[in-house]
């Protein structure tokens, strides 16, 4: 009878949630993996008029939305995109940290407890959201509406689990080794006949046979095509257009490559419209929703920078893929039916080779020879090696020999502070303690504090000035090519834009914190606030909202 009983409130409460007024039927989140925010202004004049300029001025555009945390890397944005709240609560501090009960690094959407389902040999499926420790948006959704589907797909593993949270229907990424979209055991036994289809279709394999030129003449681009500042494909001589795929793959295709093109964004938008239409997205009364993550321009973007050719054109054939989703939207869901979002995960810095070329802050520090010299120190102060690892600017301590010698692990962390402030290129370094305390002073202070969690981050964490890159030891390549993960505004500030179903024509200039995203479709959906989630509404959004 309580069995009965149970399946009949479930039954009320999704019945009651699908009536519920003012709701689309389909919410898509878009997160662009590595976009910063003046891309919307540099490349507009060449957009069309279809992808990034109908959301610009057809819906409302957050001109002013902020990361609020550091580590500003693609784990820890899609996780708080999704979660509404910061790493320090929802557990996914990194892409990857040191796990301490194995020695190892760990990834954040890693699980030994599951299989890939779709390519058995693939060692890209070992895969579920096991590490986020917080509730999504979309579980949210699904566990007040058991009937709504949540679909999430994306190149990287990370960019479709952590925004499908534990509850999806079906999370699906992208096989390096195969070239196919696979899931896991977490989610299902065995692809639907639907992606296995898609799969059969071998779309990246033909594009393994393409050529990648730019859409109009290179002579026409902002920047010059041929830079000191890029890395060079494996199999050219130079960073120059084309890329000949099947010239530089050789005679096995080489599907690392292929993520590298906007081929990979045109196959992405191609699983999403096929997951649209066979799930049968936005379909019926109850709310369902698509989690897409762009991927590529982000591996695109640590090789070739934000100021080179490729990157222009991988953005101008991107806006190509927004306008097809939006067509594909409005003719199979409805104009007036569907709401969508597009953000970043994290922005980039410019090249700091680059900036320092060009008589502005920025420069490397290379981290080789300075932690060495800091184990030594440590070694010679107390005694014993203490330091295991450092990771992401993190630098974990054994906590067993610091317990076993008797040691004062405050007395230990203040010694490392103290040496690695005295480094060039270092802002600020923290201590476990300043870290586990009270507010600190300072924005960026603060960003550390509520991006740091005491089980998976270091024990020191040090920041690097503005324009500064953490490298390993100075090469020939160390100077090309980028990366994120700062407190600074070329990392945090990133596009933030609403479309569909009641959203305004507006700009709105008030400060907006990414975690705000979740905490506003709570509202959207009529939503309690997923468990931990610390956002706050965007006032002006809802209050226009109708």
């Amino acid at each position: 009878m309580r069995i009965i009983a149970c399946i009949l409130l479930l039954t009320l409460v999704s019945s009651a949630f699908s009536q519920t007024p003012d709701r689309p039927k389909l919410v898509v989140g878009i997160v662009v993996d590595q976009m910063c925010y003046d891309y919307l202004y540099r490349f507009y004049d060449r957009f069309g008029k279809d992808g990034f300029r109908k959301l610009m001025e057809r819906g409302t555009n957050c001109r002013n939305t902020q990361y609020n945390y550091v580590p500003t890397y693609t784990g820890p944005g899609h996780a708080s995109v999704y979660t509404g709240t910061t790493p320090t609560n929802h557990g996914i501090v990194a892409n990857e940290w040191y796990d301490r009960s194995t020695g190892k690094l760990m990834n954040c959407v890693e699980d030994s407890t599951v299989l890939p389902v779709g390519a058995a040999e693939s060692p890209y499926g070992f895969c579920s959201p096991k590490n986020l420790l917080a509730n999504t948006i979309t579980d949210q959704l699904k566990l007040v509406s058991p009937q709504s589907k949540v679909i999430s797909v994306s190149i990287k593993d990370r960019g479709a689990i952590l925004p499908g949270g534990h509850l999806s229907d079906g999370s699906y990424w992208f096989d390096f080794q195969s070239g196919q979209f696979i899931s896991s055991t977490f989610y299902m036994n065995q692809l639907p006949d639907w992606m296995q289809t898609f799969n059969k279709s071998a779309y990246p394999a033909g594009y393994m046979t393409q050529v990648w030129n730019t859409l109009y003449p290179v002579s026409s681009y902002q920047n010059p095509d041929d830079t000191p500042y890029e890395k060079v494909m494996p199999g050219k001589t130079a960073p120059v257009f084309p890329y000949d795929l099947k010239a530089i793959s050789g005679d096995e295709p080489n599907y690392a490559l292929f993520t590298y093109t906007p081929f990979a964004n045109t196959v992405l938008t191609d699983l999403a419209l096929s997951a649209l239409k066979n799930e049968q997205l936005g379909q019926d009364e109850v709310c369902d929703m698509l989690c897409i993550s762009f991927s590529t321009p982000d591996i695109a973007g640590h090789a070739f920078g934000p100021y080179s050719v490729e990157m222009e054109d991988m953005y101008l054939r991107l806006d190509r893929e927004i306008a097809r989703l939006l067509k594909e939207l409005e003719k199979q869901v409805g104009k007036n039916d569907f709401v969508l979002f597009l953000t970043a995960d994290h922005a980039v810095v410019p090249v700091p080779k680059f900036l320092t070329d060009h008589q502005l802050p920025g420069g490397y520090v290379y981290l080789s020879e300075p932690m060495k010299r800091l184990d030594s120190l440590v070694t010679a102060k107390f005694g014993v090696p203490l330091i295991l690892t450092e990771e992401n600017n993190n630098i974990y301590l054994d906590h067993a020999i610091i317990r076993s010698e008797g040691l004062d692990k405050r007395e230990v962390e203040d010694f490392i502070v103290r040496e690695i402030r005295s480094w060039p290129g270092i802002k600020y370094a923290y201590t476990s303690e300043e870290l586990a305390g009270p507010e600190l002073f300072y924005d960026w202070h603060q960003m550390v504090k509520i991006g740091y969690m005491p089980a998976r981050s270091g024990d020191v964490v040090f920041l690097l000035e503005p324009g500064f890159l953490p490298k390993g030891k100075e090469s020939e390549t160390s100077h090309q090519g980028t990366s994120h993960g700062s407190s600074f505004n070329y990392d945090t500030h990133v596009p933030l834009l609403w479309f569909g179903k009641g959203i305004e024509r507006q700009e709105i200039f008030e400060h907006v914190n990414i975690t705000d995203i979740t905490a506003t479709l709570t509202h959207m959906l009529n939503l309690a606030k997923p468990n931990a989630t610390t956002g706050t509404p965007i006032l002006r959004l809802i209050n226009a909202y109708h």
